[in-house]
């Protein structure tokens, strides 16, 4: 089967990252997206099926039905809860998925209440330094040191329940995106709504290049990643290798970078596939993707949430590299496009296992 490097539409892949993340979207909290997704997928021409939970399972058609193969991603991110109404009319916190209190710390947000969305921003509970001088730098960084300031005309705990504030209610962060004209993508929740984005820019250059497939390719989008469960449902039994498409981690002592694709060898759960990896590096080679390798040691994925569940095949991980992960990430939109390449060539590749 001739296997071609399908050109990816970079602006569909942007302005699709764009609309994914103008659409808040915390682990829980996810319906908004996903029918955004579903919308995209009927637009494009996609068969799928929604799980009981609510995540999406596609399909695009191969020559084979069974055994197949699957690519995974997560539009669901990280956020907070509400822990407690305080006395003070502010809010206690608790966080969506692990992310650092420091991260927290000034960002705007929104409070989706039964009663509707409320505007506010996570302050520490030191605020000011003409108040509290030095103690401002010197207080510890946690959940229990940060509140949700409501922008509304409250004073304690009762006026935040008449106006309809509960335990419980989910707290949106801004995500505030920005391209830069030196090509940098600097947001939250690039994790992983940029993987979607790839996902959905490979599909749309095999389906407008007509590009054959050797067996079917689901396409997961699961909601529930950021809280360790991601794709430990919503797989078809006859999938016999999954490919999950996330994020990286640029930092001192790892080998990932902003550029190019970063193939990840193992994460905190053990070794990936060897065989489905080197494959997956094979193309890269072949067709000159830009690509390094890496292992992250406190990191688990869509791919690990589903062998945990007892899936029975192969798995492996592809990544773009981002700065500052589960904070204000950075990516080069280069590398985004670059895995969007590698995801395409895949579909394309004939199965590791030929069984």
């Amino acid at each position: 089967m001739d296997i071609r490097d399908l050109p990816i539409d970079g602006t569909y892949l942007r302005d699709t990252l764009f609309q994914l993340l103008s659409i808040p979207s915390p682990t829980g909290f996810t319906d908004d997206a996903v029918k955004y997704l579903r919308d995209e997928l009927t637009r494009l021409g996609i068969s799928y099926e929604m799980t009981r939970r609510g995540a999406i399972r596609a399909v695009l058609p191969g020559k084979r039905q069974t055994p197949d193969r699957a690519l995974a991603a997560h539009v669901d991110t990280l956020g907070a809860q509400v822990k407690r109404l305080k006395e003070n009319g502010r809010l206690e916190l608790v966080p969506i998925g692990h992310w650092s209190a420091r991260f927290a710390e000034g960002a705007r947000c929104t409070l989706f209440t039964e009663s509707g969305r409320r505007r506010g921003t996570i302050v520490p509970l030191k605020a000011s330094g003409h108040t509290f001088n030095e103690e401002v730098d010197t207080q510890p960084v946690n959940w229990q040191q940060v509140e949700l300031r409501v922008d509304e005309k409250v004073a304690n705990a009762q006026d935040l329940m008449a106006l309809g504030v509960h335990i419980g209610d989910c707290v949106a962060i801004d995500p505030q995106p920005e391209l830069t004209d030196s090509g940098f993508f600097v947001s939250r929740h690039l994790d992983d709504k940029a993987g979607v984005a790839i996902m959905l820019a490979a599909a749309k250059a095999v389906i407008e290049q007509r590009a054959e497939l050797p067996v079917d390719c689901h396409l997961l989008v699961t909601i529930s990643e950021e809280v360790g469960s991601g794709a430990s449902t919503g797989l078809h039994e006859d999938v016999a290798e999954m490919v999950t498409i996330d994020n990286g981690t640029t930092a001192p002592g790892q080998n990932s970078s902003e550029f190019g694709v970063t193939i990840a060898m193992a994460d905190m759960t053990g070794p990936f596939d060897m065989a489905l990896t080197r494959s997956l590096i094979g193309l890269c080679r072949e067709f000159r993707v830009p690509h390094q390798r890496d292992i992250f040691r406190y990191y688990r994925c869509d791919s690990a949430a589903a062998l945990e569940a007892g899936a029975d095949m192969r798995t492996a991980l592809i990544t773009f590299g981002i700065d500052a992960s589960h904070g204000y990430e950075r990516i080069h939109i280069s590398s985004l496009v670059d895995v969007a390449r590698l995801v395409a060539l895949y579909m394309q590749s004939p199965p590791e296992d030929p069984r």
